[in-house]
């Protein structure tokens, strides 16, 4: 991995999304978008994301493939699990890809997380991505999700979009270029 460097600060305060339309372009091959404080108004709420290619206005013309697996811990030792989730992932889909699952929302619940999406300026390739993400889950348990896959699409990309799938939500989300 080479030198982060940081381009922009998207901070969401009881927002329904957060977008960043300028900071993807050419001038690096990788970009690291750094989640922290993710926390939402709507109990058990799941944090996705998706780009937009087309300059449209609903960010659901990409279509991605992914994996998602995750292990879990519950509080009192009741539950601890490693899995495959086939209900979470996508193929060739155009609905918003998951980056945690179930955040809870009180004051000690929240999530982290780490998106990677490689060559978005590219026109010849799709464009791969992988993120890890941990999270106080809303059932008592601790969380940690391993998201793998790409963007079908050789058009350059240079919009995403972070959301909840219910409700508004809290939280910083730093961009940064990799060299």
């Amino acid at each position: 991995m080479g030198i982060p460097t940081l381009i922009a600060t998207l901070t969401a305060s009881n927002d329904a999304s957060v977008s960043d339309t300028s900071s993807m372009t050419s001038t690096y091959d990788e970009y690291m978008f750094v989640c922290t404080d993710i926390g939402p108004a709507t109990d058990g709420a799941n944090f996705k994301w998706q780009v937009n290619a087309t300059d449209g206005a609903d960010y659901n013309d990409s279509q991605i493939t992914s994996t998602f697996f995750d292990a879990q811990h519950s509080e009192d030792d009741s539950l601890t699990a490693l899995g495959y989730r086939t209900s979470y992932d996508q193929a060739n889909g155009t609905d918003f890809q998951w980056i945690a699952q179930g955040i809870g929302n009180g004051s000690d619940e929240s999530s982290v997380s780490i998106l990677h999406i490689f060559s978005p300026a590219s026109t010849t390739y799709v464009k791969h991505f992988y993120s890890r993400a941990h999270t106080y889950h809303s059932n008592n348990k601790a969380k940690s999700y391993f998201i793998a896959g790409y963007i079908n699409d050789t058009t350059a990309i240079d919009e995403i979009q972070f959301k909840m799938d219910s409700g508004n939500f809290d939280g910083v989300i730093q961009v940064y270029g990799i060299s």
